[in-house]
């Protein structure tokens, strides 16, 4: 019986052949990538993530990924344009966090909810060392009142 099956499967193949299925395959008259390499369990994985373009860190354990949240808040926040807007931004991430802490997975990892006073102290004083400061010589002149008084018409 496998002589059967494994004579059709060779009759579609030649047949596929012969249709020109097979021709200007992507790949075709190229080495196989990796050929020279010793064997990786996870080259099919790997092959995946760099062909969709798929961020590594999105395949952290949750507490890490948090974490790593957590140490990147302050590039997060820099650009926005009020106070509510970084509150917002920190209360969201604590959420996360505070959902995490009641039901833990994946390594044991200290993670803490962020303090949002000192999120937004810390943004206030990038903002401060980011304004161009005016110097008195660029200032505009102060306005000159007029000798007469205009009548009320």
């Amino acid at each position: 019986m496998e002589m059967r099956w494994e004579a059709s499967v060779e009759a579609q193949i030649r047949a596929a052949q012969e249709r020109g299925e097979f021709d200007n395959l992507p790949g075709a008259g190229k080495p196989i990538a990796g050929r020279g390499l010793p064997y990786d369990e996870s080259w099919w994985i790997k092959s995946f993530l760099e062909r969709e373009q798929v961020p590594t860190n999105l395949l952290l354990p949750t507490p890490l990924l948090l974490r790593r949240r957590i140490e990147q808040l302050p590039d997060e926040v820099r650009d926005l344009p009020t106070e509510q807007a970084v509150r917002a931004v920190v209360a969201d991430l604590n959420a996360e966090v505070l959902a995490w802490l009641r039901n833990p997975s994946g390594p044991r990892v200290v993670v803490r909810p962020v303090d949002a006073d000192a999120v937004v102290r810390r943004w206030q004083d990038e903002r401060r060392k980011a304004a161009p400061s005016t110097p008195a010589a660029q200032s505009p002149a102060p306005r000159r009142r007029s000798w007469f008084r205009r009548r009320a018409t």
